[in-house]
């Protein structure tokens, strides 16, 4: 699947959240939403993934967390 179908999948599943869920609740739940919604459009997913960071050729003792990951 090329990157421009992926974006209109993650789009729509965006979309339907919304207008399902509207504004005004947790990230959290949003997540959990929108999870569902990607798994529901085929795509393969992962949430709260962490990221190392490098520097200078040294591992630091931090890391990022990605909220969700499609597609790798």
């Amino acid at each position: 699947m090329k990157e421009n179908d992926i974006t209109y999948k993650n789009r729509g599943c965006i979309f339907n959240v919304y207008n399902n869920l509207g504004p005004g609740l947790f990230e959290s739940v949003y997540e959990a939403a929108l999870l569902y919604e990607l798994n529901k459009a085929g795509l393969k997913v992962k949430n709260q993934v962490e990221l190392a960071v490098h520097y200078d050729d040294v591992l630091l003792d931090v890391a990022f967390r990605i909220d969700i990951l499609v597609e790798d």
